[in-house]
């Protein structure tokens, strides 16, 4: 809950700061404040037991260690040194152009971060974190793809290459490890644009809306019509906003029929808009993602077979006495 808590809270900060900054938003991602305030956001509402060390000691949410750690085989850069590690991977990281040449240092930013090992804990989360918000930051995610969902599926490997990574070759970390860790994520990160780019299958979203409203219609009867399919598709696939006019003038219905489907696509989800009056915009309901989106959420076709189910038990218990069936 916290991760899910700080990425949408450091997105919402990326957001204002591109809209002030541009590019420099993507780059103050590098700063030992970017860091230390993932770290603090990340770990802030964790109970106290929670952030008791091995050694006894305790994890201070957003502060950088001042001693020396040991992960595995790899020694960590001192606490005295880290601060000029940290400027100096700030500094190459991101100073380099926009494009190529930024994907592959948030590539290798990964990989230098997690062997400086700036905190005592959280280290691992930190980074994964933080490379997922420079593909934001850089605009190159579109909010519809992550590389944390890779790295996950991948875990073995992701270990693996960032500990060879770390290999000294004579005195220096070896070239070639950083070059197949790099490789390594961006092959993550493209099987992820595959994998949703399949999954949301945008082409084929005019036949899963008509799915949608067609069940709407037949099966729970709350008001929406099939022909609500060609605003709500339009909505979709411009990611704009209509006018109510415009929205019921497409429908092909009378004023009165058109009235009483815009209201029942608001109260079913359908549509979100931010007043009474206002302009309308393409909503996803919970109880369509089984026809909007089937592969990605195969769960919400089971949630909302159950919902289902309860309600049908429901209303047979209160049909026995009498009362109406109909929610």
């Amino acid at each position: 809950m916290a991760h899910i808590r700080t990425e949408a809270l450091c997105e919402d900060e990326l957001n204002h700061r591109l809209a002030r900054e541009g590019d420099q938003a993507a780059r103050w991602l590098y700063s030992s404040e970017a860091l230390t305030w993932l770290h603090r956001e990340l770990f802030r509402d964790l109970p106290a037991a929670d952030l008791q060390l091995a050694d006894g000691s305790r994890m201070l949410p957003g502060a950088m260690r001042e001693r020396g750690v040991a992960v595995g085989r790899h020694e960590a850069p001192t606490g005295e040194s880290l601060p000029r590690f940290l400027a100096r991977w700030q500094q190459v990281c991101a100073g380099t152009r926009r494009g190529e040449a930024s994907v592959v240092a948030l590539a290798a930013a990964h990989h230098r971060l997690a062997w400086m090992h700036p905190f005592l804990d959280g280290n691992g989360r930190v980074t994964r974190l933080h490379t997922h918000l420079l593909l934001e930051g850089w605009g190159l995610t579109g909010g519809l793809w992550s590389p944390l969902r890779g790295f996950a599926r991948t875990e073995a490997r992701y270990k693996a290459l960032l500990q060879a990574a770390g290999e000294h070759r004579r005195g220096n970390l070896t070239q070639a490890g950083l070059v197949e860790w790099i490789t390594y994520t961006l092959e993550v990160c493209t099987d992820q644009v595959e994998f949703m780019a399949q999954q949301l299958h945008v082409g084929g979203m005019r036949d899963r809306i008509q799915a949608a409203l067609a069940y709407e219609t037949a099966v729970v009867k709350s008001g929406v019509r099939e022909e609500a399919l060609m605003p709500l598709h339009d909505l979709f696939a411009t990611q704009g906003e209509l006018g109510r006019a415009d929205f019921k003038a497409m429908t092909g219905l009378g004023e009165r029929v058109a009235t009483s489907l815009l209201s029942a696509l608001l109260h079913r989800g359908f549509l979100a808009t931010d007043s009474s009056y206002g302009s309308l915009r393409f909503a996803i309901p919970r109880h369509a993602l089984r026809f909007y989106f089937p592969a990605l959420w195969p769960e919400a076709e089971q949630d909302q077979a159950l919902l289902e189910g309860e309600a049908v038990r429901g209303g047979t218990a209160r049909n026995t006495h009498g009362r109406k069936t109909q929610r």
